[in-house]
């Protein structure tokens, strides 16, 4: 169960984190939402209904999370016992950016990890 919920921070840190980075560079360069398949990434959604705009530091602020996450999967398939608890700590941060970004498929395997994480921790092993 570990080694699934490593290769799930894997996939959610990595597949995030490598388009936020092309986004934020994008951002930075051309002063603009980047667009993939004609859709906004990393902008126009709840952060700016809220009125939080996309700013380098709110994108650079996700892809940090994204780096954690990997971070994190690669503990977690070492089966650095500790990983566990960071697993759960990563995900607020996690959840407000996915939120805030309107990006709905981090919740599934993240949601997958952090069960993962539970049943792991509560099963003691």
């Amino acid at each position: 169960m570990t080694r699934t919920a490593g290769v799930l921070a894997l996939l959610l840190g990595l597949g995030f984190g490598i388009p936020g980075f092309i986004g934020t560079r994008h951002f930075a360069q051309n002063h603009e939402i980047w667009r993939f398949l004609g859709f906004p990434t990393y902008g126009e959604g709840p952060f700016e209904r809220a009125g939080i705009p996309t700013t380098v530091p709110l994108l650079a602020g996700f892809v940090v999370v994204c780096a954690a996450e990997v971070v994190l999967g690669a503990l977690l398939l070492a089966g650095w016992r500790p990983a566990l608890w960071l697993s759960l700590a990563l995900l607020p941060f996690e959840l407000a950016y996915w939120t805030g970004f309107a990006l709905p498929y981090g919740f599934v395997p993240g949601a997958a990890r952090v069960g993962l994480t539970i049943a792991v921790l509560v099963r003691g092993s």
